[in-house]
Protein backbone atom coordinates (compact mmCIF):
# COMPACT_ATOMS: atom_id res chain seq x y z
CA UNK A 1 0.00 0.00 0.00
CA UNK A 2 1.19 3.49 -0.69
CA UNK A 3 1.55 6.35 1.73
CA UNK A 4 -1.55 8.53 1.66
CA UNK A 5 0.41 11.78 1.59
CA UNK A 6 3.90 12.42 0.22
CA UNK A 7 6.77 12.11 2.70
CA UNK A 8 8.68 15.11 3.90
CA UNK A 9 12.26 14.96 2.75
CA UNK A 10 15.18 15.56 5.14
CA UNK A 11 15.70 18.91 3.40
CA UNK A 12 12.09 20.03 3.79
CA UNK A 13 11.79 23.49 5.27
CA UNK A 14 8.82 22.71 7.49
CA UNK A 15 9.05 20.48 10.53
CA UNK A 16 6.27 18.15 11.61
CA UNK A 17 5.25 17.15 15.13
CA UNK A 18 5.77 13.51 16.02
CA UNK A 19 4.98 11.40 19.07
CA UNK A 20 7.25 8.49 19.85
CA UNK A 21 7.03 5.64 22.37
CA UNK A 22 10.22 4.41 24.03
CA UNK A 23 10.69 1.30 26.12
CA UNK A 24 13.15 -1.34 27.14
CA UNK A 25 13.67 -4.15 29.63
CA UNK A 26 17.32 -5.22 29.29
CA UNK A 27 20.41 -3.76 30.90
CA UNK A 28 20.24 -0.35 32.55
CA UNK A 29 16.75 0.49 31.35
CA UNK A 30 16.79 4.17 32.36
CA UNK A 31 20.25 4.72 30.85
CA UNK A 32 19.10 3.10 27.59
CA UNK A 33 16.08 5.43 27.44
CA UNK A 34 18.25 8.46 28.18
CA UNK A 35 20.75 7.50 25.48
CA UNK A 36 17.96 6.93 22.96
CA UNK A 37 16.57 10.39 23.70
CA UNK A 38 20.04 11.89 23.34
CA UNK A 39 20.48 10.21 19.95
CA UNK A 40 16.99 11.23 18.84
CA UNK A 41 18.20 14.82 19.13
CA UNK A 42 20.21 14.33 15.94
CA UNK A 43 16.99 14.44 13.87
CA UNK A 44 14.12 15.11 16.28
CA UNK A 45 13.91 18.22 18.43
CA UNK A 46 12.32 16.86 21.61
CA UNK A 47 10.09 19.38 23.38
CA UNK A 48 8.15 17.19 25.83
CA UNK A 49 8.71 13.98 27.77
CA UNK A 50 6.20 11.92 29.71
CA UNK A 51 6.70 10.51 33.15
CA UNK A 52 8.55 7.20 33.44
CA UNK A 53 6.44 4.06 33.83
CA UNK A 54 7.28 0.50 34.78
CA UNK A 55 5.09 -1.99 33.00
CA UNK A 56 4.50 -5.70 32.94
CA UNK A 57 5.43 -7.33 29.61
CA UNK A 58 2.62 -7.92 27.14
CA UNK A 59 2.32 -10.74 24.59
CA UNK A 60 5.50 -12.56 25.77
CA UNK A 61 5.13 -12.44 29.54
CA UNK A 62 8.17 -14.48 30.65
CA UNK A 63 10.60 -11.56 30.65
CA UNK A 64 11.58 -8.61 32.88
CA UNK A 65 9.36 -5.56 33.36
CA UNK A 66 9.76 -2.67 30.94
CA UNK A 67 10.40 1.01 31.50
CA UNK A 68 8.25 3.04 29.13
CA UNK A 69 7.79 6.66 28.24
CA UNK A 70 6.68 8.89 25.37
CA UNK A 71 8.19 11.99 23.81
CA UNK A 72 6.93 14.75 21.53
CA UNK A 73 9.19 16.51 19.08
CA UNK A 74 9.54 17.96 15.63
CA UNK A 75 11.44 16.55 12.70
CA UNK A 76 12.09 17.32 9.07
CA UNK A 77 12.38 13.60 8.24
CA UNK A 78 9.58 11.95 6.33
CA UNK A 79 7.86 8.95 7.95
CA UNK A 80 10.06 6.31 6.31
CA UNK A 81 13.22 8.32 6.93
CA UNK A 82 12.24 8.67 10.58
CA UNK A 83 11.61 4.92 10.81
CA UNK A 84 15.07 4.18 9.35
CA UNK A 85 16.63 6.64 11.81
CA UNK A 86 14.86 4.98 14.77
CA UNK A 87 15.98 1.51 13.65
CA UNK A 88 19.58 2.76 13.52
CA UNK A 89 19.27 4.02 17.10
CA UNK A 90 17.84 0.67 18.22
CA UNK A 91 20.62 -1.28 16.52
CA UNK A 92 23.32 1.00 17.91
CA UNK A 93 21.95 0.51 21.43
CA UNK A 94 22.07 -3.27 21.09
CA UNK A 95 18.65 -4.31 19.91
CA UNK A 96 18.65 -7.52 17.89
CA UNK A 97 16.30 -6.43 15.09
CA UNK A 98 15.89 -10.07 14.06
CA UNK A 99 15.13 -11.29 17.59
CA UNK A 100 11.96 -12.63 19.17
CA UNK A 101 9.00 -10.41 18.36
CA UNK A 102 7.71 -8.81 21.58
CA UNK A 103 10.68 -10.33 23.41
CA UNK A 104 13.26 -8.68 25.67
CA UNK A 105 15.14 -5.71 24.27
CA UNK A 106 17.38 -2.93 25.51
CA UNK A 107 15.42 -0.30 23.57
CA UNK A 108 12.38 0.00 21.35
CA UNK A 109 11.34 3.26 19.71
CA UNK A 110 8.03 3.40 17.85
CA UNK A 111 6.37 6.15 15.85
CA UNK A 112 2.92 6.63 17.38
CA UNK A 113 1.72 9.71 15.53
CA UNK A 114 3.19 11.77 12.72
CA UNK A 115 1.17 14.99 12.86
CA UNK A 116 -2.34 13.90 11.86
CA UNK A 117 -1.15 11.86 8.90
CA UNK A 118 -2.14 8.30 8.10
CA UNK A 119 0.61 6.16 6.57
CA UNK A 120 0.13 2.64 5.23
CA UNK A 121 3.38 1.12 3.97
CA UNK A 122 4.49 -2.54 4.12
CA UNK A 123 6.98 -1.71 6.91
CA UNK A 124 5.23 1.24 8.54
CA UNK A 125 1.73 2.08 9.72
CA UNK A 126 0.94 5.41 11.34
CA UNK A 127 -0.83 5.86 13.65
CA UNK A 128 0.81 2.87 15.32
CA UNK A 129 -1.67 0.05 14.65
CA UNK A 130 -1.65 -1.39 18.19
CA UNK A 131 -1.37 1.77 20.29
CA UNK A 132 -5.06 1.80 21.26
CA UNK A 133 -4.73 -1.66 22.87
CA UNK A 134 -1.58 -0.86 24.85
CA UNK A 135 -1.84 0.78 28.25
CA UNK A 136 1.97 1.02 28.35
CA UNK A 137 1.75 3.35 25.34
CA UNK A 138 -1.40 5.29 26.17
CA UNK A 139 -0.54 6.13 29.79
CA UNK A 140 2.73 7.91 28.95
CA UNK A 141 1.33 9.38 25.74
CA UNK A 142 -1.60 10.92 27.62
CA UNK A 143 0.92 12.78 29.81
CA UNK A 144 2.00 14.84 26.80
CA UNK A 145 -0.88 14.48 24.32
CA UNK A 146 -4.10 14.00 26.30
CA UNK A 147 -6.17 16.20 24.01
CA UNK A 148 -4.71 15.01 20.69
CA UNK A 149 -7.27 13.17 18.56
CA UNK A 150 -6.27 9.81 17.07
CA UNK A 151 -6.55 10.43 13.29
CA UNK A 152 -8.21 7.08 12.53
CA UNK A 153 -10.25 6.32 15.65
CA UNK A 154 -11.30 9.97 16.00
CA UNK A 155 -10.95 9.74 19.79
CA UNK A 156 -8.83 11.71 22.21
CA UNK A 157 -5.74 10.00 23.63
CA UNK A 158 -6.95 10.45 27.24
CA UNK A 159 -10.28 8.77 26.39
CA UNK A 160 -8.43 5.83 24.80
CA UNK A 161 -6.19 5.60 27.90
CA UNK A 162 -9.18 5.63 30.24
CA UNK A 163 -10.75 2.66 28.46
CA UNK A 164 -7.74 0.47 27.67
CA UNK A 165 -7.48 -2.82 29.57
CA UNK A 166 -4.35 -3.43 31.63
CA UNK A 167 -3.88 0.05 33.12
CA UNK A 168 -3.15 -1.61 36.48
CA UNK A 169 0.06 -3.08 35.00
CA UNK A 170 1.40 0.41 34.20
CA UNK A 171 2.95 2.06 37.27
CA UNK A 172 4.24 5.63 37.25
CA UNK A 173 7.65 5.49 38.95
CA UNK A 174 9.08 8.95 38.25
CA UNK A 175 7.85 12.30 36.98
CA UNK A 176 10.76 12.45 34.58
CA UNK A 177 13.66 10.39 33.33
Amino acid sequence: MAELTPPLSPSSTSAVTVYLALGGNMGDRAANLAEAIRRLGEAVEIDAQSALYETAPMYVTDQPAFLNMAVRGTTRLGPLGLLRFLKEIEATLGRDLGGLRFGPRPIDVDILLYADRVVAEPDLEIPHPRMAERAFVLCPLADIAADIVHPVLNRRIDALRDEVPGRQTVVRIADRL
